[in-house]
């Protein structure tokens, strides 16, 4: 999943801001763009680079929980939290594109993973159930939120007391993508990063590597603050 947009700015009437993700979601205009996309995403190798299982396990998703992955994209994170949260625990895919819940589908279809349901979200809101989710897992994804404010305020609206918001984001350094393309499809880096979510009314638990010189994960919980 990669949020993208139709225009570069829309109308103030629409009481959105400008755009922020235009040139991290420039792939993703057209169905076959995301095809290329998609073959990567769904590229058994990427296993021993991305390390799901240990994810999933620094993630601390316990069975009987509600975890909801934002953007799952052709639904790679599935079979690993289905199999973390068991049989008495549910798992939302959720994604803005038809093509890649289709294929999220597919996945879950094969893998006969039964504890997984689907949403169509939009650009400023994931469409999760108000106050039912334990934990959102946001997995190279967050930089491609055009409107980070109003996800944000959607995704702390989800989460349960106590749930927590899970970011697992690329480093903006020229190492941290092939061919230096971090420094032009990361929008920020990891200090501002924390500072924007925790300006959205969460706090930092903790942070991590996660991929050495690559990736970081961020574990944020909502705040008490009223909006």
């Amino acid at each position: 999943m990669k949020r993208t947009s139709i225009f570069a700015v829309l109308l103030c009437a629409g009481g959105l801001s400008a755009q922020v993700a235009k040139q991290a979601n420039s792939t993703y205009q057209t169905e076959q763009d995301r095809k290329s996309v998609a073959a990567g995403l769904a590229d058994p190798a990427r296993d021993e680079k991305q390390k799901p299982r240990e994810l999933v396990e620094a993630m601390g998703v316990q069975a009987g929980m509600t975890v909801a992955d934002v953007g799952t994209g052709v639904g790679y994170m599935l079979p690993f939290l289905s199999s973390a949260v068991g049989p008495s625990g549910h798992v939302v895919a959720e994604d803005i594109f038809d093509d890649f819940l289709a294929s999220a589908k597919q996945r879950a279809q094969d893998g006969n993973l039964t504890n997984v349901t689907f949403v169509k979200g939009t650009e400023t809101d994931p469409k999760l159930a108000e106050g039912q989710v334990d934990e959102v897992l946001v997995l190279d994804v967050y930089h491609h939120f055009d409107y980070p404010d109003k996800m944000l305020a959607a995704i702390r609206k989800s989460l349960k007391p106590g749930g927590k918001l899970v970011v697992v984001e690329y480093y903006r350094t020229a190492e941290a993508m092939p061919k230096g393309r971090a420094l032009t499809h990361i929008r920020l880096n990891k200090p501002d990063v924390i500072k924007e979510i925790e300006g959205n009314h969460f706090r930092l638990v903790s942070e991590r590597e996660h991929i050495p010189g690559s990736q970081y994960m961020l574990i944020l919980e909502k705040n008490q603050v009223t909006q």
